[in-house]
């Protein structure tokens, strides 16, 4: 086998805070292998982002820190190279759609100088040249009168049209591994299906893996082939996305899928009610013995709260961080 373009290895990311230490991300493994889309799946809160921007070396020291683990890119490791080559390759080679554009363009510069400037750093072009080539991915991704929209201002554009930009920034390098965290976030539901499609068409076209970091599960449906499921700053299940999908197995990817809405199921019925996770999830500054979803889930016993599970397999590649694999009887009927 090949190795996969992005391997994270035992990650744990640790900030901070006036409350304690709080453990964002723990122990956690991914790979990405060339050509796929892998979808990490969780609540807010879960450490999906932290581990984005660990990727790209933009955790911010202080508060927090990368205390273990290896990330390689193409079989080097990102987490011990200089700030000088880590430079090189953001943008370049993996490059970011951040979660809310309005927050992530410069105010005060032009669009077209904003998707221009990747190509000036990474690729040595001109200013004249670079604008030129923004120009054309302002209109590969759609955006109407594309020319004349290179000397708008953020402001002066959509929520959609302004998430295109950032797509158009982030392709413009045609980079080998792209991360779009909650690409779609705030957008309706028309919108938000163009710019996933836009996506899809852009990832055939150039080749690429994706990172795909939502809480969306229709989303992860749509466009990827295997799936990453994040509680409480680890990784819960593992598996390909069909798999995942028509066989779940840990109780909190099991609670995820049931409360989607269903129009086949009554779930469009004004008067059924979605299935609710109860309890919240832990803070990240508490530190657990056992399972961290044992609190919320209705089939825990004895072990579950005093000794923390690894990630077990159930079949194949498909692995739950769950003691239900090996005393499945404990698991209560639906």
């Amino acid at each position: 086998m090949t190795d996969p373009l992005l391997a994270i290895e035992g990650l744990s990311v640790e900030f901070k805070t006036p409350e304690g230490t709080a453990r964002a991300v723990e122990d956690l493994s991914l790979d990405i292998p060339a050509g796929t889309t892998v979808g990490l799946v969780g609540e807010s809160g879960c450490g999906k982002s932290v581990t984005s921007l660990s990727i790209l070396g933009l955790v911010p020291t202080p508060p927090g820190r990368i205390v273990a683990g290896s990330i390689r890119f193409q079989g080097r490791d990102l987490v011990s190279a200089p700030a000088e080559r880590l430079r090189r390759i953001r943008g370049r080679d993996i490059a970011m759609i951040f979660q809310e554009p309005m927050t992530a363009l410069n105010p005060v510069l032009p669009v077209g100088r904003q998707v221009a400037e990747p190509l000036v750093v990474h690729r040595g072009l001109t200013r004249r040249e670079a604008l030129s080539e923004a120009a054309g991915w302002l209109e590969r991704v759609k955006i109407p009168a594309a020319a004349q929209r290179l000397d708008s201002y953020p402001h002066e554009l959509s929520g959609g049209m302004r998430q295109r930009v950032m797509i158009a920034m982030a392709m413009v390098c045609r980079p080998l591994l792209l991360i779009a965290d909650e690409p779609t976030t705030a957008l309706d539901v028309t919108i938000q299906a163009q710019i996933l499609g836009l996506m899809l068409e852009l990832k055939t076209q150039l080749g690429m893996s994706v990172l795909l970091i939502t809480h969306d599960l229709g989303v992860v449906a749509q466009m990827a082939e295997q799936v990453v499921v994040m509680y409480a700053g680890q990784v819960v299940e593992r598996a390909d996305a069909r798999t995942l999908f028509d066989r779940p197995f840990h109780p909190y990817t099991r609670g995820l899928l049931r409360s989607v809405p269903r129009m086949d199921e009554g779930g469009g019925d004004s008067q059924s009610r979605l299935y609710e996770i109860r309890g919240t999830v832990p803070a990240l500054t508490t530190v657990i013995e056992g399972c961290k979803f044992a609190d919320r889930c209705r089939h825990a016993f004895d072990r579950c709260r005093t000794r923390r599970p690894p990630l077990l397999t159930v079949g194949g590649t498909h692995a739950a961080r769950c003691w239900l694999q090996s005393q499945p009887e404990k698991r209560r009927a639906a």
